[in-house]
């Protein structure tokens, strides 16, 4: 193997060149390269400084992930850190494109830091459920202060060149594209200077009055139920009582705390399969078809948000609505929302300019679009008489696309002559915010068809998750079983708010009742599918048809389970709907724990996610994850539904079920993918593979 590591002089400038693409990561050849060349460097006495410099698009990024959960061979990086910072002569890191977690330490251990502007400085590491354990912990405030260390390592979110050089983290901010060309220039001025070696380590930590207890309280308030962020700040707190080596012993202690927490695992299963939920084999040496132009039918909120995913992403939109006054309608929200993205920095001033958008009332605008999405009311006669008139006016190799939460695609793509051009995708609202995209794939489409879609969600920024063709697809058919679950307790004793607040505590974003109201409780009952049936094992409750009747819809009207005002606050009128849907079904109500209400609602979400995977509408567990993560506020921390079961136990899941199952066998019976798998003491993970 080439030697990732390259060590050249300019005359009395030492170059260190790391060339690891694609995005020179630190793994065992980079970390033993990184510390031959600070030896070579220690020996050459010709060679006065030196310059760290990343070759390829970015400095260093973070640890290799090939390596994640395997032991690391020697040198480890804090080891190396400590090697270029010992060094006795001046060492410069020079910074473009990005120096993120290990980078951005490696860029601590050297004695200066110059960077090109533009060039993302961070420490995410908390986003993996970790800390930064190469020194990040420790040096970062010797540089910055406190505050903007914790900012820095608790958010996990970089700062730019020209905020570095403000906090102190880096020396110098300069212009231009060639960071080796920076690095020489600072590193001759610092020879002129008779700049000598400057270890951070042996620099103090500015005082601080920080309330270290006030903001324990506070990251606990800000980030319930994890972790990771308030043992980093822990870390930092022991930068300003520790000498430095000892500091970095509590770093390293508190490091490899959070390296064996299901957190840190979760998080990873999290971060690895945004990678892998789009690689499909069935889609190897597939050519997705070209993607020039979008066409969008109905300009309501949804088509809208998926016109302006389309128009942010640089592509050209013809959209259709039945009037006049519908088109100019979807126009300003579209220009609003793309105001939006311009002011919080999403879009830039040219390229808003440059967005392409016409709005029409006539289909035939849409005959050179490559791929066309309707949008339109849930209803199959609605769908099939748009797609009866797409399938007049469209190219032959255009991709048409429904957006249906529900409906049946394969009915859907039988109102046209060209079956294999049609797929689902379902997009969540807002369309131009909301990161999740269901492929929804019928038999007869062509693979191409599905390339296609994968390539257009990574155009759009989504992240795509293959789904067969069922009532509610992954999310939404999860979705109605566990809200079952909810509404199965709150008919045997369990208070809507009580499950909120116990949910929210497990780290959903939302409770199932404040989802509700978020939707619209006139949307539909949380027990009965898009049809209004109702599902097997529930007894129908009518509280929430009660408060539509009252005009009490949710967020939209002002009240729902929740009124809302200035502060948002339990809806009153809600018990007695509740008292009177027990009475008519015969229950004397009985207390829940926090516990069993976590441990039912996510036993149904499971269970349902297991026969989801065993009738191949989900190719793997991590595509449920994935939608539950993307999609549906599932805590990212716990990796997901699959993954959360893994961590407790498939056996435990099964028991709990069983033992639900005593009172209603109906809904509680065990899914069979579960009972195998738990038989033999399996996982889900296996069938990741």
């Amino acid at each position: 193997m080439t030697n990732p590591v390259r060590y050249e002089t300019e005359g009395q400038i030492a170059v260190i060149t790391v060339n690891n693409p694609p995005v020179n990561a630190l793994g065992h050849a980079v970390r033993q390269g990184l510390m031959d060349a600070a030896n070579r460097f220690a020996g050459d006495d010709a060679a006065q400084i030196a310059v760290i410099v990343g070759a390829g698009r970015l400095f260093l990024g973070g640890a290799d992930i090939s390596e994640f959960g395997k032991t690391p061979q020697d040198p480890i990086l804090p080891d190396v850190i400590d090697r270029i910072e010992a060094l006795e002569k001046p060492v410069v890191a020079a910074i473009h494109g990005a120096a993120l977690g290990g980078g951005l330490e490696v860029a601590l251990g050297c004695h200066y830091r110059v960077a090109l502007k533009g060039a993302k400085i961070g420490l995410p590491e908390v986003g993996l459920g970790i800390l930064p354990g190469a020194g990040g912990t420790q040096r970062t405030p010797r540089l910055t202060g406190v505050e903007d260390a914790l900012d820095l390592i608790v958010s996990g979110k970089p700062v730019d060149a020209t905020r570095a050089q403000v906090i102190g983290l880096v020396d110098r901010m300069v212009e231009g594209d060639d960071a080796r060309i920076a690095g020489l220039a600072y590193a001759g001025e610092l020879l002129e200077m008779g700049a000598t070696a400057r270890p951070v380590s042996d620099m103090d930590v500015p005082s601080s009055e920080l309330d270290w207890e006030a903001r324990d309280a506070d990251l606990e308030r800000k980030f319930p139920g994890q972790v990771a962020q308030r043992h980093a700040a822990k870390a930092v707190r022991a930068a300003t009582q520790l000498p430095f080596a000892e500091g970095r012993k509590e770093e390293r202690r508190l490091f490899m705390e959070l390296m064996e927490t299901p957190q840190r695992d979760g998080l990873i299963h999290a971060f690895f399969l945004e990678r892998k939920v789009s690689n499909l084999p069935e889609l190897q040496g597939v050519e997705p078809r070209p993607i020039k132009a979008i066409g969008v039918i109905g300009g309501g909120t949804m088509g809208s948000g998926i016109a302006t995913a389309a128009l942010l992403a640089g592509l050209p939109v013809t959209l259709v609505e039945t009037s006049v006054e519908a088109a100019s309608k979807a126009d300003a929200t579209i220009a609003k929302n793309l105001d939006g993205a311009v002011k919080r920095g999403k879009m830039t001033e040219a390229k808003r300019a440059a967005a392409d958008l016409t709005t029409t009332t006539d289909y035939e605008a849409l005959s050179e679009a490559d791929v066309v999405i309707e949008a339109v009311f849930e209803s199959m006669d609605v769908k099939h008489q748009v797609f009866d008139q797409l399938d007049r006016v469209m190219k032959d190799g255009a991709v048409l696309a429904t957006n249906t939460s529900y409906l049946d695609v394969t009915k859907i793509a039988g109102a046209t002559k060209r079956p294999q051009d049609v797929i689902g995708l379902h997009f969540f609202s807002p369309a131009h915010v909301m990161k999740l995209l269901e492929v929804v794939v019928p038999e007869r489409t062509a693979p191409e068809v599905t390339a296609t879609a994968f390539r257009l969600a990574k155009t759009l920024g989504k992240t795509a998750v293959r789904s067969g063709v069922c009532d509610g697809f992954i999310g939404n058919r999860m979705l109605s079983h566990y809200r079952s679950a909810a509404d199965e307790m709150i008919l045997q004793g369990a208070s809507p708010y009580q499950i909120d607040a116990a949910l929210e505590r497990f780290g959903f974003a939302m409770g199932p009742s404040k989802v509700a109201d978020l939707a619209g409780l006139d949307i539909g009952s949380m027990t009965r599918d898009r049809k209004g049936r109702d599902l097997p094992g529930i007894v129908n409750p009518d509280w929430a048809d009660a408060l539509v009747e009252n005009g009490d819809k949710g967020r939209k009207t002002g009240k729902g389970f929740y009124v809302y005002g200035d502060d948002m606050a339990e809806n009153p009128d809600v018990q007695a709907h509740i008292d009177a849907a027990r009475e008519k079904a015969g229950i004397t109500a009985r207390d829940f724990t926090d516990t069993e209400i976590v441990e039912r609602y996510m036993a149904a979400m499971i269970n349902e996610g297991a026969r989801i995977v065993d009738e191949g509408i989900a190719q793997r567990p991590l595509d449920v994850d994935a939608v539950k993560l993307f999609g549906y506020g599932f805590p990212r921390y716990r990796g997901g539904p699959m993954k959360y079961a893994d961590q407790v136990g498939l056996s435990t899941i099964r028991d709990r079920i069983t033992r639900y199952a005593k009172d209603n066998p109906t809904f509680w019976s065990v899914a069979p993918m579960l009972d195998t798998l738990a038989d033999r003491d399996g996982k889900f993970e296996e069938l990741n593979q």
